[in-house]
């Protein structure tokens, strides 16, 4: 396998390191506007929990936000996106996976499969064209599986600290006798200081369905331009992933950026510039190769 080096590795990956700044984009871009709430509409699916989502026509390639494990589509990051893709005239489109926000379900049903197929329902009935799927947290594992899963639908992907694998890896490197204590309890408890608990709760069948959709064990065959951003202060997930990340696609047409001062959630407003111009700058690339 190729190493990937600070500047470069052998199959021409660039490695970009940005600490503060990045070029300045008109504030409507990057805000969005409180006053002009989206519409909620609601995905019926037979014998499935319905999905909410909010959408805004326009041309290609339209914006597909991914959000993270326990999230929804009303943070900071989907909320900017959706006013600067608005403002350009591209579609976009945000939603909550099954058990997230307000669509149907629980959060302890869910499983990385479940989920999964709720991104490719959204690509297959809620949008037309090309997407970039922007994926935060759990959304950049997905956007890799919807990717595999749907080439055709896919122009290009952002991960914004991807967690690809992250709750198998995370288990797994635990000594050996803890996960046996585990195993035996049926349940692992994650820590994370975005619940009011202090941890999330995984039961063992969640973790063992979570394998089969594991992607960095091999190359992972997708052949689109590849983003992926990370903090070097994420406590969450190691940005290390997205290195690995990096390494495994096979596009010869990948970019990694990292932010010194980044944390897990990348939603500070320089972390949001820098979001929305590495998206500008896809959506350019794209539309002047047709």
């Amino acid at each position: 396998m190729a190493a990937v080096s600070l500047r470069s590795c052998s199959r021409g990956l660039s490695l970009m390191l940005r600490n503060a700044r990045v070029a300045a984009l008109p504030s409507q871009h990057l805000q969005a506007d409180r006053r002009h709430k989206s519409t909620v509409q609601y995905a019926s699916r037979p014998d499935l929990p319905k999905l909410a989502y909010t959408r805004v026509k326009g041309k290609s390639p339209g914006v597909v936000f991914l959000p993270g494990y326990g999230s929804n589509m009303n943070g900071k990051k989907a909320e900017a996106l959706g006013e600067f893709c608005k403002s350009l005239g591209h579609s976009f489109l945000r939603f909550d996976y099954t058990g997230h926000g307000a669509s149907e379900g629980t959060l302890a049903d869910g499983t990385v499969g479940i989920w999964k197929k709720d991104v490719l329902y959204v690509l297959d009935e809620l949008t037309e064209g090309p997407q970039i799927l922007v994926g935060s947290s759990l959304g950049g594992w997905l956007m890799l599986l919807a990717a595999i899963a749907r080439p055709e639908k896919i122009a290009a992907l952002v991960g914004i600290a991807s967690a690809a694998d992250h709750f198998v890896t995370a288990f797994n490197s635990l000594p050996l006798e803890t996960r046996k204590e585990l195993e035996a309890k049926g349940e692992w408890s994650l820590p994370s200081k975005y619940t009011e608990e202090g941890s999330y709760k995984f039961s063992m069948d969640f973790l063992r369905e979570a394998e089969n959709h594991c992607v960095l064990h091999s190359p992972i065959p997708i052949t689109c331009p590849v983003r992926l951003i990370h903090g070097l202060k994420d406590e969450d997930v190691p940005w290390h992933i997205s290195m690995q990340v990096a390494e495994r696609v096979l596009s010869p047409d990948v970019d990694i950026i990292l932010r010194r001062n980044g944390q897990h959630r990348m939603s500070e407003k320089d972390d949001i510039k820098l979001m929305v111009y590495t998206i500008d700058d896809l959506i350019d690339k794209l539309t002047t190769m047709v």
